[in-house]
C-alpha cells in the first residue's frame, strides 16, 4: 500500500461521520459533500507529522470549512426565493451504499438533531453558535474539546452554547417525537396519499402553518401558508393535480415520517408534516428539484417500497 493510497484509506474510515457533522451544520447534503471533499483536499496535502489524531484534525478542519461556508451562505439564504428548507435525507430503507448518511439516530436527541424543525430554526443563528450547538448536542464534545476545534475558548463556548439554546428554545414547540408523534403524521399521511380530505382535515391543527421551499425552480408559495381552510385548500389542490399521475410513498426523512412524491419515477417533492398535541401544526414540503437530487441519489441505489 502506497501512503497516498493509505492517506484515502484513513479518510474514508471517517468521511461518514464527517457528513453527519457537516449536514447538521450547513442542512444541505450538496454544501455538505462539498465541504468534506475540502477537508479531503486539505488532508491529502496536510503533513502527516504534524497530525497526532487524525479524527480530531479531521473534525477540527472540516467545522472550520462549515463555519466560512455558512458565513457566505447567509446572504445567499436572506435572497432566496420564498422559505428556505434543508435539503431532504433517507435515513431508512436505503442500500448498503448509502446507508445510515446522518450517523446514528437511536435516540430522540439524535433525531431531533436531523429534524426539519430543528434544522430550520438553527437557520437563526450565528455559524459559530452552530457550530458550538452542533458539536455539544448532536456530538457529545465538551467545551474545552469544541474550543479546540474553533480555535478559541472555553469560556466563549460556553456563552455561545448558552445563547444558541435560548435562541432555539424561545421558537421550539415541537414535541420530540414520540410514538404517538409518529403514529400521528403516519395517519396523515395516509390520508394525504389516499386524498382524504376530510380525514385530513380534522388532523390539522386550526393554526397550522404550510412551508413550502421551491427555490424559484419549482411552482411553490412564496410566503407561509396559515390556517386550517387554508391549508386544506392548498393541499387539496396539490393531491387533484398530482396524485392521478405521481407516485405517494411514506418513508422516513431526516429521522421523520415522510411523504415521497415520484413523476416518472424520480422525487417531485418531500412532504414532512409536524405533530402537536395530536394534530399537525406545521407542514414543510421541498420541492425545489436542486434540493432534491441527493436524495434521487439515494433511490437509484434502493426504491421505496410500496405501502
Amino acid at each position: 500500500m502506497t501512503a497516498d493510497t493509505g492517506r484515502a484509506a484513513e479518510f474514508e474510515r471517517h468521511r461518514g461521520r464527517l457528513f453527519a457533522l457537516a449536514y447538521r451544520m450547513l442542512g444541505s447534503a450538496a454544501e455538505a459533500e462539498d465541504a468534506v471533499q475540502d477537508a479531503y483536499l486539505r488532508w491529502h496535502t496536510a503533513d502527516r507529522d504534524a497530525v497526532a489524531v487524525p479524527a480530531a484534525w479531521l473534525t477540527r478542519v472540516l467545522t472550520n470549512l462549515c463555519v466560512n461556508r455558512l458565513a457566505s451562505a447567509r446572504a445567499r439564504r436572506e435572497s432566496y426565493p420564498g422559505p428556505w428548507l434543508p435539503e431532504p435525507v433517507l435515513t431508512a430503507g436505503t442500500s448498503a451504499a448509502g446507508a445510515a448518511p446522518l450517523g446514528p439516530l437511536e435516540t430522540v436527541e439524535q433525531r431531533e438533531s436531523v429534524s426539519f424543525a430543528l434544522l430550520s430554526l438553527m437557520e437563526r443563528l450565528t455559524p459559530v453558535e452552530r457550530a458550538v450547538f452542533v458539536l455539544r448536542e448532536a456530538f457529545g464534545h465538551s467545551h474545552r474539546e469544541v474550543a479546540g476545534i474553533l480555535g478559541t475558548t472555553e469560556e466563549a463556548c460556553r456563552q455561545a452554547h448558552r445563547r444558541a439554546r435560548q435562541r432555539l428554545g424561545a421558537k421550539r414547540r415541537f414535541e420530540p417525537p414520540s410514538q404517538r408523534w409518529r403514529e400521528t403524521v403516519r395517519r396523515f399521511l395516509e390520508a394525504a396519499r389516499g386524498g382524504d380530505l376530510a380525514e385530513l382535515e380534522r388532523m390539522l391543527a386550526e393554526d397550522v402553518v404550510s412551508w413550502s421551499d421551491g427555490g424559484g425552480r419549482a411552482t411553490a408559495a412564496r410566503r407561509p401558508v396559515r390556517g386550517r381552510a387554508a391549508v386544506l385548500r392548498l393541499f387539496g389542490g396539490l393531491l387533484r393535480q398530482r396524485t392521478a399521475d405521481h407516485g405517494l410513498h411514506v418513508v422516513e426523512v431526516n429521522g421523520e415520517p415522510a411523504l415521497l412524491v415520484l413523476l416518472a419515477g424520480e422525487p417531485a417533492g418531500v412532504l414532512v408534516p409536524e405533530a402537536h398535541d395530536g394534530r399537525i401544526a406545521v407542514a414543510r414540503t421541498v420541492v425545489n428539484p436542486d434540493k432534491l437530487a441527493f436524495l434521487a441519489a439515494q433511490l437509484a441505489h434502493t426504491p421505496p417500497a410500496e405501502k
